[in-house]
């Protein structure tokens, strides 16, 4: 029974040595590279650190089959079962040699790890071998050939321990089918936390060649394998020819004059992005909500100008966070936040802010994990990053993390040193489900427990922007500063709209500050936009180019067209000043529709013309 539980610990620990053994390799094979970044020696060196994690995870995937051929042979105990567990190893060492080999090929020319498009230019080896430089595939392939031999020889030589016939115990294989089942469950999913483990966990680094070290080129792949695999290469948006649906879209971004209504008093001003979870428009009685929920944004209203007809793109946190610092839109089926190897493709507000001297952060009081938003975040390049691990202890805090109340008054503790001029983001949390806010008493908004929860949860996170503002005014830095709030997405709400309609997607979107000239303050804008628009129409007021952002439209441009694009599992929603639609292309089913017959075919056209285009170029990324 011994030799049972000491086979199983040396082959997960032979696994973590050998991730291990295959990061000194990509790390040594790029020395060059990391040498010219000036990543710093202790700094790589703590990739091994915050890759282990991960490294775990994936170990325990793999020892799926050895644990249950050990299970098998607690009880019977031929010798084959063990040249089997010598052949799995075997192919899962040369499969991930192979990889990890592919990956250090590539890294020159994609800068990103193996992922499933990759796998399609592999199938064709005439063609590596036809692209590549003869010594540069011939030390390759030696590489591949040195990790699979040398990690197969280490294994059979100091981990693999035989099992053969000893004295069988029923209760033995039973308690370690069921101890060694849940260890491996855990494990895989990186423990017991709300979230399971996803890349972000590896990164740490503002060098990217360190945040790729550091993440399993196993797990990695099999994340962007799931994330496509219904789609390897194939648009399922294929309405029309893609030449006529690029020339409709062209269409429908035609600007004839290239102008902007100038709100600010400085082409520089600080810049403050709130991000605020779960935020429906239903909150803000300006939009069609209850007066009462958001009185301190009602507040806010009266210094700012609001955009009334702002929808979400998407209806996930990471897709949020794609409209807002990409001006990427959201699309059906993935989000392209959760995948490294397309993501760092888009363009950033971030790294053009910082050209121009800015000092940029970035605030959330929860686990940026979620969603794999720490790595999206990290690759944004922001000067300081604070989640949930960075804040004090002693603050309080519920499931998701640190409540809003804590979280604002860090950034705002941190603002007072910030150079200026400064560009900060703060995501809230609190208005999350389980809504585990720090108020003594509950409003009783007459609605069911769910809809309170979510109502009282935004009114807590409403009356925490009121002392976040009134400190900040204090401030002086306060007068040149741009304070944009916005929905990351939308929520059911009290209107109990329904999902395929355009009301349920509305958000808030305020721009706020001293820094609006008067005539501007108090006043709203009803251009039909989305999160996407933010860059642009922000760029716009700085006189910076927004050409990188082409799906992003400058809202204060009084000839800037006007719709929004609404992405839901496999279908749009498209919303047009003369109506909208829904639609469900997975049954071919409209949900929604109220469009004028005289102008339906088209505005239809439209829209799909747009998703077959955006998907297609989410999918050649």
């Amino acid at each position: 029974m011994r030799r049972i539980l000491i086979n199983f610990i040396l082959q997960f620990l032979f696994w973590i040595l050998f991730f291990a053994f295959a990061r000194v390799i990509f790390l040594v094979y790029h020395a060059r590279l990391l040498a010219e970044e000036h990543t710093g020696f202790l700094h790589t060196l703590a990739s091994f650190w915050y890759a282990l994690k991960l490294d775990a995870a994936t170990t325990c995937y793999i020892l799926v089959f050895p644990f249950l051929l050990l299970v098998v042979q607690s009880l019977y105990s031929p010798p084959w079962l063990n040249v089997i567990n010598k052949i799995y190893t075997a192919v899962v060492l040369f499969v991930y040699s192979l990889i990890t080999t592919a990956e250090l090929g590539i890294y020159f020319e994609w800068k990103t790890k193996l992922h499933y498009k990759a796998l399609m230019y592999l199938m064709h080896p005439k063609e590596i071998y036809d692209s590549a430089e003869t010594s540069t595939f011939i030390i390759l392939l030696a590489i591949l050939i040195i990790q699979f031999l040398g990690g197969l020889l280490f294994y059979l030589n100091f981990f693999y321990k035989p099992v053969i016939h000893f004295k069988r115990k029923i209760g033995f294989s039973v308690l370690f089918f069921i101890v060694t089942s849940a260890v491996l469950f855990v494990g895989g999913r990186g423990g017991l936390q709300p979230i399971p483990i996803n890349q972000s966990e590896s990164y740490y680094s503002r060098f990217n060649i360190l945040n790729l070290a550091s993440t399993n080129s196993a797990f990695n792949l099999y994340i962007s394998f799931y994330e496509n695999h219904k789609y390897l290469g194939k648009n399922p948006f294929n309405f029309y020819d893609l030449n006529d649906a690029k020339k409709e879209v062209s269409a429908i971004y035609s600007v004839p004059t290239d102008t902007t209504i100038q709100i600010l008093k400085t082409n520089r001003p600080n810049i403050v992005i709130l991000i605020l979870e779960s935020w429906a428009g239903d909150l803000i009685g300006t939009l069609g909500g209850e007066p009462g929920i958001a009185p301190e944004f009602h507040e806010l209203e009266k210094s700012g100008l609001l955009f009334t007809n702002i929808y979400v793109s998407g209806t996930r946190s990471e897709q949020g966070m794609g409209c807002i610092f990409s001006g990427f839109p959201s699309h059906p089926i993935s989000s392209i936040a959760v995948q490294p190897d397309k993501y760092t493709k888009l363009p950033s507000i971030i790294p053009i802010l910082k050209n121009q001297g800015y000092a940029t952060s970035f605030y959330f009081g929860g686990q940026l994990i979620y969603g794999n938003i720490k790595s999206y975040i990290i690759w944004n390049d922001f000067d300081r990053i604070k989640e949930v691990y960075d804040f004090d202890d002693s603050l309080p805090r519920g499931k998701l993390g640190i409540h809003d109340q804590y979280t604002l008054n860090e950034q705002l503790n941190d603002l007072m040193a910030e150079k200026q001029p400064f560009f900060s983001a703060l995501f809230t949390v609190s208005t999350h489900s389980p809504f585990d806010m720090p108020i003594a008493e509950k409003i009783d908004w007459g609605y069911n427990a769910n809809i309170n929860d979510y109502l009282n949860s935004a009114h807590y996170t409403d009356h925490c922007l009121g002392d976040y503002f009134r400190k900040a005014a204090k401030e002086t830095w306060f007068d040149n500063t741009l304070f944009i709030l916005v929905a990351d997405h939308s929520h059911y709400s009290q209107k109990n709209w329904n999902y395929y309609s355009p009301q349920y997607h509305k958000i808030p979107l305020l721009f706020y500050g001293n820094v609006i000239k008067d005539e501007f303050k108090g006043k709203t804008c009803a251009r039909i936009g989305s999160q996407t628009d933010i860059a642009a129409t922000l760029f716009g007021q700085m006189g910076l180019s927004a050409a990188a952002f082409h799906w992003s439209k400058n809202l204060l441009n009084p000839y800037c067209p006007q719709f929004a694009y609404v992405a839901f599992e496999e279908g749009i929603g498209w919303i047009r000043p003369e109506g909208s639609f829904f639609f469900d292309n997975r049954i071919n089913h409209y949900y929604y529709d109220d469009l004028p017959s005289a102008s339906k075919d088209q505005i239809i056209r439209e829209g799909k013309s747009f998703l077959e285009v955006l998907f297609q170029e989410y999918l050649d990324y």
